[in-house]
């Protein structure tokens, strides 16, 4: 099941205990589903906890059922439609529509005048409308649906929320969509799905853990082979003194750095600076090196 579903599923056990409530639900499910027309009212959806749902919204905001549903027409997705010329007037006088003179389809604030209500009619377009991406890969949640007004007016909605969302049009649809974490969690809190939201955040503390992780390992491997390229010419720069007899000449200090670096060849100058006898501070052992390898 992938996390919209999930998602999708602890929404839907969300109480249907407000009719005002269930109202604002149904609004938001027809106004971001597939058909909310005069001729018919239709949401076609995949999933399984939301076609459960839509029977009991739908009875406890109108007090209607669905037309009898036919053999499956879109496989792995259930379609529920309401035909009937007098159901479909009862769920257009309920959001304050005429079926004859509708248009264009706005969203009626009159309706959502309660904030319980504009988080239903949110929880409703999400659930017919919405999708959210896996947040072990990326933080993107959207809201789809075909009418422009619609989407400008739930923007409008958003924003008197508290949130920041954007919009964007994409194959003759508009969508409101979140690509910030922080702003993702709020809004599922909001709407009714904490278990989410609290999932997003473990998934980016763990992304951020493991980013760490690979830094301090990509920085200690930069390191260690920093390590090694300098130990490496400080050998060769050695050897080359100790081939032309010059080692045994060098300063007490030379010399002792000499030892110290050819008998612990892939030690750190703060391990040699240790070593010495008695111990010196890492750029005095840097120093000591240096004017080796200047003799060489």
């Amino acid at each position: 099941m992938s996390f919209s579903s999930e998602t999708k599923e602890e929404l839907c056990r969300f109480p249907l205990d407000k009719r005002c409530c269930a109202v604002a639900e149904a609004y938001g499910a027809l106004l971001y589903g597939n058909l909310f027309s005069a001729e018919e009212l239709r949401l076609v959806t995949g999933s399984a906890p939301f076609a459960a749902r839509l029977p009991e919204l739908f009875r406890r905001a109108f007090a209607l059922g669905f037309d009898p549903q036919p053999a499956a027409v879109h496989k792995g997705r259930e379609t529920f439609s309401i035909t009937k010329p007098k159901d479909i007037r009862r769920v257009f006088e309920a959001y304050g529509y005429e079926p004859e003179a509708l248009l264009a389809h706005h969203i009626n604030l009159g309706v959502l005048e309660e904030r319980c209500c504009k988080i239903s009619f949110l929880r409703g377009a999400f659930l017919a409308g919405g999708s959210l991406s896996d947040p072990g890969k990326s933080y993107h949640l959207e809201l789809v649906t075909p009418h422009y007004s619609v989407s400008r007016e739930t923007l409008s909605m958003l924003l008197e929320l508290g949130f920041a969302p954007k919009d964007l049009r994409r194959s003759g649809n508009y969508i409101t969509y979140f690509k910030q974490s922080g702003a993702i969690e709020d809004f599922l809190t909001t709407i009714g799905a904490p278990v989410a939201a609290m999932k997003i955040m473990s998934a980016k503390v763990e992304k951020d853990m493991r980013n760490t992780i690979n830094r301090r390992v990509n920085c200690d491997s930069a390191n260690a082979d920093k390590i090694v390229s300098a130990s490496q010419e400080q050998l060769d720069a050695i050897e080359k003194l100790a081939l032309a007899g010059k080692l045994d000449a060098l300063p007490e200090k030379l010399r002792e750095a000499a030892q110290l670096r050819l008998g612990n060849p892939e030690s750190s100058l703060s391990e040699l600076a240790a070593m010495a006898n008695p111990p010196v501070s890492k750029s005095c052992m840097s120093h000591r090196m240096r004017q080796i390898t200047d003799k060489r």
